[in-house]
């Protein structure tokens, strides 16, 4: 399985294409449209939230409520495309128009792509690398990643993610002992996606805090995955290891700059003897671990234990305050322009990271069990878990 996005920040629209999603899955846009809306939700976030209501449209690969196993098309029209269409449009216009179009960019912001993607591709206006390098992209690969969980969904695997950190206040409350039933419902009503309603009312005033600052802060957020078989991913190859995969997922995520499987680098704090997990055996289940501290892998493979990933996340770079940048057509120094933001997007974020996780668990799902249809799956499913238990 994988997927294609395309689309700018002020276009038209968003498109994925996602090739490999077997046949005779059950899917509507409704099923794709609950996860765009909490995607949109959380303390912090700025007024593109209003402008935006993300609703999808399934354009082919989906007939009748049913995916067909041809390649599905997700669309996200943007609302605001309309007050863009003469600066975003794909027509050419005349060297008159050109020098009347607003909005060209020569100052790169500090933390963006703007510089490197300019320099790259050899853009005088930066507004060509902005658009695509938006956050906007995040919601159509939530879309994808709605998909995703649909299908695992079909065989028992669910995922939640939540915020453990925000601006450096940490939620004693973990996830261990809950289910991802738990942690869904407890998230959907904190404004921060959080699990401790302490922390939860620090993370808020933290938040308000560094808006009035015209500041920004970020955090980290932890995405759980329950009901996955043991044996996903590999140990014979670098690029087949599945913790990698999804490592470069979560890291593909924009102002995501550090990823933890498990304990992750508290592990290196730790001797052995608390790190690793004990194993057993029981007739009924066959082996388990008496603990999660690898976080469901090991070996690169997972262990049929809970996968547990954590992802962190850098402040937005665009602030109020603006920091301190060079034009780039007259090498002048200059305080970065305000582009409309968020002050803290990381409730959101922990949405977006759990649907990165899910494509990757998906994708190697589908690697081994097949991918042709519904039934083919869970007849190799059920076959790998007998021998599984009886092994």
């Amino acid at each position: 399985m994988r997927f294609l996005t395309a689309g700018e920040s002020h276009g038209p629209q968003l498109t994925a294409i996602i090739e490999g999603v077997p046949s005779h899955l059950p899917l509507t846009a409704e099923d794709i449209n609950r996860h765009l809306q909490r995607r949109q939700k959380g303390h912090g976030r700025g007024r593109r939230m209003q402008i935006e209501k993300d609703q999808v449209q399934i354009k082919s690969g989906v007939r009748h409520g049913k995916t067909t196993g041809a390649p599905i098309t997700l669309v996200v029209e943007n609302n605001d495309w309309k007050h863009w269409t003469k600066i975003m449009g794909a027509e050419p216009i005349t060297e008159d128009e050109e020098k009347e179009m607003k909005r060209i960019i020569t100052r790169p912001r500090p933390g963006h792509a703007d510089l490197n993607g300019a320099i790259k591709y050899e853009h005088r206006d930066m507004r060509n690398v902005l658009e695509r390098s938006s956050a906007r992209e995040t919601t159509i690969r939530v879309a994808v990643g709605a998909v995703a969980q649909k299908l695992l969904s079909e065989f028992g695997v669910n995922i939640a993610g939540h915020v453990r950190e925000i601006g450096g206040i940490v939620s004693e409350q973990s996830s261990d002992g809950l289910t991802v039933e738990d942690i869904l419902q407890r998230t959907e009503e904190s404004p921060v996606r959080c699990l401790d309603k302490n922390a939860e009312k620090k993370m808020m005033d933290a938040i308000g805090e560094a808006k009035k600052n015209g500041d920004s802060i970020g955090g980290v957020v932890e995405v759980v995955a329950e009901g996955l078989p043991s044996g996903l991913g590999s140990h014979v190859h670098y690029d087949n290891k599945l913790d990698a995969k999804i490592a470069q997922g979560v890291m593909s995520i924009n102002a995501f700059k550090g990823v933890e499987i498990g304990l992750g680098f508290e592990a290196a704090r730790k001797p052995g003897s608390e790190v690793h997990d004990e194993i057993a055996y029981d007739e009924a289940k066959g082996y388990y671990r008496l603990s999660n501290r690898l976080g469901g892998f090991e070996g690169g493979m997972t262990t049929g234990m809970p996968v547990v990933v954590k992802g962190v996340m850098k402040p937005i770079p665009t602030l109020y305050k603006p920091l301190k940048s060079v034009d780039i057509d007259t090498k002048e120094p200059f305080e970065a322009s305000i582009e409309r933001s968020d002050s803290c997007a990381v409730p959101a974020a922990a949405v977006v990271c759990e649907h990165a996780v899910s494509f990757e668990l998906a994708r190697a799902f589908l690697d081994k069990f097949g991918s042709d249809t519904m039934n083919d799956i869970k007849g190799a499913l059920e076959a790998y878990q007998k021998k599984a238990r009886e092994f």
